[in-house]
Order: structure tokens, then C-alpha cells, then sequence
């Protein structure tokens, strides 16, 4: 990361990812598995997009505010710290504004991930319940599942794609409107914008939550103009 002059906000730090195919979703036999985890299905993703190495910092989000993004609005942290601390009490609606600013001054076309999308690099190139296997019963250094506040973000291991904080710390907002099953979803990774669009899809899981809730294929949703202490953001942009 790094200033682009003093009118400019820090860029978050992006990951190239390939092009590849995943199967989306979790089976039955999956500890923990929800009924709108499946049908499982093929998603096959043809073009190379960058995501961000992290969820968008209170760093990269004060830094922009000041100089005007989203009327100014500084996110309370609860007295938790910001820095390098994920950005909470961003509401869906205020993701859309961070990022129309973040568009105009880098000439770039930032976005949120789709929800398949968001599930291929949680998974990067796995098939277990988590990034790094079947079971998540102690705290490491790769999650955040069950402390008391979220946690810097440099301070945890990436996953094989060099992705940090895919399991825990905050939900992250993605472009999807919800739907009960994945019944007629997408199949290129493209964000699904019909269904109840009243409800967005977060995924990931929080710093206060279960392991169940950190699997790869867990999702939740959220009202877009919800702001909360569990949920955050990660950006992407196409290649």
C-alpha cells in the first residue's frame, strides 16, 4: 500500500487470481452444513481478477474518508484500536459509496466480490470444510473465531493464495442478492442480483462467532443499510 499524493486515498493491497473451476456450496455430510449451502454446483471462473489481501483496514477507510469519501464518515471502533484493524460498522449502502469514491480518484473499477467469487479464494484450491482442513477446534493464527474484539489483520497467516482473514475477524459484505438455496445461481462467478435484494450476502464469519460459522461454504445476510461490529468488506477488481 502506499500514498498516491495527498488528493488520493491508500489502495488496498490486491492479490492476482487465476482463472479456475470450484464446486460451490457444502454437502450434507458436512458438520455444520445449512440447507442454503446447496444444491452443490460447478463454478467455473474465466477471467483473472485481483482481491484484496485483506478486509478493508480502518487505515485504508479513515484515509479516505478525510478526504471526503462517504460524507466524512469515520466508523465508530468500539475503543478496539483502527489502523490495522478490519473496518466495521460499514453498512452495504456505505460500501458502495467507499467504493464510487475509491473509483474516481485511482481511475479504477473497484468492486465487491460476488458471492462465488468470495467462496473460490476462501477455498483456494481446497475442498474441506476450511481453508486449511476439516476441523478448526483451537484458535490459530490463520482465524478469528471466538475472542471478545477482531483482530489486527497483520498480524494473521494467509491462506495459499496469500488471502489473510478469509475465516473470522469480520463478515464480509459481497455484491449478491440473497437467495434460500442455490437454485438456479450463477455459474461464472458472477454476482446473482436477482432474488430478495433486500438482503445482501455476507460471508466469512465473525471474530464473536463458532467455527461453524467460519466454514468456507457458510453464508449469512444482512439488510444493506445495517451497520455492525461483525462485518466489514474485502474488495476486488477484474483484470
Amino acid at each position: 500500500m502506499g500514498w498516491f499524493g495527498r488528493s488520493r486515498p491508500i489502495e488496498p493491497q490486491m492479490i492476482a487470481i487465476k482463472p479456475g473451476q470450484f464446486t460451490m456450496g457444502s454437502p450434507d455430510s458436512e458438520p455444520g452444513h445449512n440447507a442454503d449451502e446447496g444444491p452443490q454446483h460447478n463454478v467455473v471462473i474465466n477471467y483473472r481478477f485481483a482481491v484484496g489481501k485483506y478486509p478493508v483496514t480502518f487505515l485504508e477507510w479513515d484515509s479516505a474518508a478525510r478526504l471526503g469519501a462517504c460524507d466524512g464518515y469515520m466508523p465508530s471502533d468500539h475503543g478496539w484500536g483502527r489502523n490495522w484493524r478490519p473496518v466495521i460498522n460499514v453498512s452495504w449502502d456505505d460500501v458502495q459509496a467507499y467504493l464510487r469514491f475509491l473509483n474516481e480518484r485511482t481511475g479504477k473499477a473497484y468492486r465487491l466480490l460476488s458471492e462465488a467469487e468470495w467462496e473460490y479464494c476462501c477455498r483456494a484450491g481446497t475442498t474441506t470444510a476450511y481453508a486449511f482442513g476439516d476441523r478448526l477446534t483451537t484458535r490459530s493464527q490463520g482465524v478469528v473465531f471466538a475472542y471478545t474484539k477482531t483482530v489486527p489483520v497483520n498480524r494473521l497467516w494467509a491462506n495459499r493464495w496469500g488471502l489473510v482473514s478469509m475465516h473470522g475477524n469480520v463478515w464480509e459484505w459481497t455484491e449478491d442478492c440473497w437467495n434460500e438455496t442455490y437454485v438456479g445461481a450463477p455459474s461464472d462467478g458472477s454476482a446473482w442480483r436477482s432474488g430478495d435484494c433486500s438482503r445482501r450476502v455476507l460471508r466469512g464469519g465473525a471474530w464473536y462467532d463458532s467455527p461453524r460459522f467460519l466454514r468456507s461454504a457458510d453464508r449469512g445476510w444482512f439488510d444493506p443499510s445495517i451497520r455492525d461490529d461483525v462485518s466489514g468488506f474485502r474488495v476486488a477488481r477484474t483484470l
